[in-house]
């Protein structure tokens, strides 16, 4: 049996029973990767599956990495064996095995180290709110003032990943968005009773009636309460060219889901946390747990997050290993396409 699938079977949700069955069915298991694009014209990523000796079973996958794609009359002969074990460890994630072997071994043997944390036991990271309308429900200042809106409603917010400064959202970050009359104020409306009568003015505009009609406030009451509005201690950008950004919130800034709200535990202070992360075991474990989106980004949904290992505690790295890091830090982004 032979398939051109996407290259999803290497991370998907949908990889883990695919995989166990076949491998509960067949002799022979054997996935060919390739870096190039299989179809240059498609933003799809495609792989190719080969299984062969059916009614038997096999307890390993085999795993081919190659540049390109060339034909052949039979699957490739140089394979990695990726033992069912390894792979239901590595959270049935195939594409960590493409990465270098002294590069997966080193980062499992410090992943297991007592300083390092899997983030879901420092803090949690979950999306930011949806308003259904966002230009209807974000203003700019000077909009903000021609409609008068008043300061008690109106929350300074990160719309996107790229409005993130390197390492903190402060006031002075905060000023220069508003010097620039970006669209960063949320008409944030939770326990506004009654309405201002300016609000309720501009709930009235042809603008208002239009966002009132779009799916997620029609399904809302009322319309016109933003859910899920939060405060977080940092941002986390989710999806990235070369690395995400662990961004502090000294600001107290609110955020869409767009970039991920990001609160500690009470035991962990950010500007730990923010260390660990810019660390090249954190930045590889980031792209082993996160996922490819096409155009060389990388993606991380909140459990992905969770699954990332940050050195807490002081981890001894050799020059050799740290040169063993980014070697699989490189090759990972290879195989995503970031260039």
């Amino acid at each position: 049996m032979a398939f051109v699938v996407p290259a999803e079977i290497g991370h998907g949700t949908c990889a883990e029973p695919l995989l166990e069955a076949l491998c509960n069915h067949f002799d022979r298991v054997h996935v060919t990767a390739f870096r190039e694009k299989l179809f240059p014209a498609l933003s799809e990523d495609c792989w190719l599956l080969h299984c062969a000796g059916f009614a038997g079973r096999t307890d390993e996958i085999l795993l081919s990495a190659l540049e390109e794609f060339r034909p052949l009359d039979a699957p490739p002969q140089s394979a990695r064996r990726v033992s069912l074990a390894s792979w239901r460890k590595s959270g049935c994630r195939l594409r960590k095995f493409l990465l270098p072997e002294r590069g997966t071994a080193l980062y499992d043997a410090l992943a297991g180290l007592p300083g390092v944390r899997r983030f879901s036991e420092v803090g949690h990271a979950g999306i930011g709110y949806v308003t259904g309308a966002n230009n209807f429900f974000h203003v700019r200042p000077t909009e903000a003032q021609f409609w008068g809106l008043p300061p008690e409603v109106l929350r300074v917010t990160v719309r996107k990943g790229e409005q993130l400064p390197e390492r903190r959202v402060d006031q002075q970050a905060v000023r220069g968005w508003i010097a620039n009359d970006e669209p960063v104020l949320l008409l944030h409306l939770r326990g506004v009773v009654p309405l201002p009568p300016r609000v309720r003015e501009y709930l009235e505009t042809d603008a208002g009636h239009q966002a009132k009609e779009t799916y997620k406030c029609r399904n809302r009451n009322p319309w016109y309460v933003v859910p899920d509005v939060k405060t977080p201690q940092a941002f986390l950008s989710y999806m990235i060219g070369l690395a995400p950004a662990l961004v502090a919130n000294e600001a107290g800034c609110v955020c869409t889901n767009s970039v991920h709200a990001v609160q500690l535990s009470p035991d962990f202070d950010i500007a730990d946390v923010q260390r660990a992360w810019e660390t090249p075991l954190c930045q590889l474990s980031c792209e082993i747990e996160g996922h490819p989106l096409g155009g060389g980004m990388l993606k991380l949904e909140p459990g992905e997050v969770a699954n990332v290992r940050l050195p807490l505690r002081h981890t001894p790295t050799s020059r050799t290993d740290a040169s063993i890091l980014e070697e699989a830090i490189t090759e990972a982004r290879r195989w995503r396409h970031y260039a």
